[in-house]
Order: C-alpha cells, then structure tokens, then sequence
C-alpha cells in the first residue's frame, strides 16, 4: 500500500493503517532521536510522540514526498525540543561492563564527549541548517528526501547543508583543508 492510501486510511479510521505505518517506520525514527539524544529511554519518548503529532497531523500531510520523511522531520524536531528542555545529566551506557575494563577507557570517554559535543553544536545551529543537517546525518536521508519532505528545492537543501556543516565546522574548531 503506498504513502497516501495509508493516510487516506488512517483518515478514515483504520485503525490497523497507523499500525502498518508505525511498524514500517518505527526504527528509523528511533535511530534518528537516539542519535540526536544520545540517550535510549529519550529516544523512545521522542519516538513515541513524533508518532502521536504525526496521528494527530495526518490530514497535513500534503503527499509531495515520502511519508517516512514527513515522519522523520517530525521526529528531528521533536528530538531538538527535548533536547534543549533537557539538563545535563550522566547517563550510564546499557553496554557499560562493571567490572571489564576497557582496553582504553580514555578513548571511550572522548568518544563519548565529542558526540555530545557535536549533538550540542547541531542543536544550536539556525533553523534550516539544524533541520537539513540533522535529517541527513541523523535521519540518514537522501537530498532528495530532505527536499521532498520540507518542501524545499533541492539546491536550496544543498546549499542549507554546505552552510550548516561550515558553521558546525566553525563552532567545532575542525581544520578543513581546502
């Protein structure tokens, strides 16, 4: 069943629609929050509400691109206000091994804090750069995609990714040969 005939669906009240949708979706919107939140337990939050905005949404939905990325656009920015509501906590990773060492337990924990680092640097980007950006790297869409599902043209896409990742670049302190 294609994207509109499954919202059509849900409009409907089939109820067994949104469920399809949810199944087929459902683990790249997580992977898209976990890897903006860091964090399991925040992910599945933001999952779980970027799938109740995007039921709540449905008759917005306009068709132009793919449902999955109307649903992972949802999810970014639901992702980027949780994350700007959240204080800085320390979490224990679930693959933490009490006891096992880490061959290098400094290299984990630099690891750790540059993607924290990084997450902190694209939340803080303006807005059509943070959402192109995030949606690429973290929603793992295509350019195309990311036109089709905010409504851009594709070399204004473009040209918010070149812009976002110079700023990231700058904020970040990264050393780019030319």
């Amino acid at each position: 069943m294609d994207d509109r005939a499954l919202v059509q669906a849900v409009l409907d009240g089939d109820r067994d629609a949104f469920r399809t949708i949810v199944e087929r979706e459902q683990v790249a919107v997580y992977r898209a929050c976990l890897r903006i939140l860091g964090r399991s337990h925040d992910a599945e939050d933001a999952a779980q509400e970027s799938f109740v905005i995007a039921y709540r949404s449905l008759g917005s939905y306009r068709g132009d691109g793919a449902l999955g990325g109307w649903l992972m656009r949802i999810a970014t920015r639901q992702s980027y206000r949780r994350l700007s509501q959240r204080r800085d906590t320390s979490e224990l990773s679930p693959d933490l091994r009490l006891g096992a060492p880490d061959p290098d337990p400094l290299a984990a924990a630099l690891a750790g804090e540059r993607e924290r680092t990084v997450r902190t640097a694209v939340a803080a980007l303006a807005e059509p750069y943070r959402e192109v950006v995030a949606l690429r790297y973290f929603g793992g869409l295509s350019l195309d995609e990311i036109a089709a599902a905010t409504s851009r043209p594709l070399n204004t896409v473009k040209t918010h990714l070149r812009r976002g990742l110079d700023r990231l670049r700058t904020d970040l302190g990264v050393e780019v040969a030319a």
